[in-house]
């Protein structure tokens, strides 16, 4: 019998291997291993504040599947849908260290990857419609063709069953043949969610539009019920059914690492909207995860245990 889950989520894993230094990545001497993947990160995310989460993905059998399986399994995450391909490989990454608060250098060693081949065929209709939530990424459709079918595919049938979906767009341009290409699949999986979560930035690339009032907008025309647009260190603007608003940002001392802030946001807005907590209340439970996020190295040392979410207030 099927157990039932709170949030299912489709995606790659990667080992992550952070340098330990500030500088180019070549001058690095040694590395930090995390494992990393943005739909993986909420899937921590929301595991450590007790929600039920599945994940399904493809990993090889070398060391660095075995790792990644071991971590995800030790967050208490549903990896029964985890294929181990002793054909395949594991993609892997490399992060550098700033000092400065921008963006650190990454290097991805993904193409071909055992996620990669994932497609329709890795779709359990009964788990995934055991779940009450899908949270999908523009990165796991954007890594083959096979996985955007994938994609569509999970979101269409968890709409169809009457459950809700999100969707953070989480842009990757070397993955896609084009900007214009990586825009209309980006936007059309976008129609598929229920709640649409694009960085300013993004919002302002795949709608054309300038503000953060006209990128929901665009979106709330298209479908979404929800749309976060998330402002960085000055919070969020808000548009859904219940109403629009903007959320402040949470002040931090420095900014050691920004990615995996958008997981980090997504966390907190999922979960409380699971919880039956109000928009502003949701957001503003993002915008404090996302704020934990920049402050740490890895991609989910900053994602908070129920304990921490509780004794903060959240």
């Amino acid at each position: 019998m099927t157990q039932a889950l709170d949030v299912v989520t489709f995606g790659e894993a990667m080992m992550l291997l952070v340098a330990d230094r500030p500088g180019p990545l070549e001058q690095a001497q040694s590395f930090l291993k995390r494992s990393a993947g943005a739909e993986t990160n909420v899937a921590i995310g929301l595991a450590r504040l007790g929600l039920k989460v599945g994940w399904a993905s493809r990993l090889g059998t070398d060391s660095m599947g075995r790792y990644l399986l071991a971590a995800m399994k030790s967050e208490g995450i549903d990896c029964s849908h985890v294929v181990c391909d002793a054909a395949q490989s594991t993609g892997f990454q490399f992060k550098g260290q700033v000092s400065d608060g921008s963006d650190p250098p990454v290097e991805y060693h993904r193409k071909g990857s055992a996620a990669s081949q994932m497609g329709v065929a890795d779709i359990d209709q009964a788990w995934l419609l055991s779940a009450r939530h899908l949270h999908a990424t523009g990165v796991f459709p954007a890594i083959s063709a096979s996985t955007l079918s994938a994609a569509k595919k999970t979101m269409d049938l968890m709409r169809a069953a009457g459950r809700c979906v999100s969707f953070d767009p989480n842009l990757r341009p070397s993955l896609w043949a084009s900007a214009d290409t990586m825009r209309a699949a980006i936007n059309d999986l976008a129609t598929r969610a229920d709640w649409v979560l694009p960085g300013l930035e993004e919002g302002r690339f795949l709608t054309g539009e300038a503000t953060p009032e006209a990128i929901a907008r665009w979106y709330r025309e298209r479908g979404a019920q929800l749309v976060v647009v998330k402002l960085g260190s000055e919070g969020a603007y808000f548009d859904g059914v219940a109403g629009s608003g903007h959320v402040p940002g949470f002040a931090v001392a420095k900014v050691v690492d920004t990615v995996g802030a958008g997981d980090g946001f997504a966390v907190g807005v999922i979960s409380a909207l699971l919880e039956g907590l109000g928009l502003p209340e949701a957001v503003r439970r993002g915008a404090w995860i996302g704020a934990r996020a920049v402050q740490v190295l890895g991609d989910s040392e900053g994602l908070p245990t129920r304990a921490e979410l509780n004794q903060a207030g959240f």
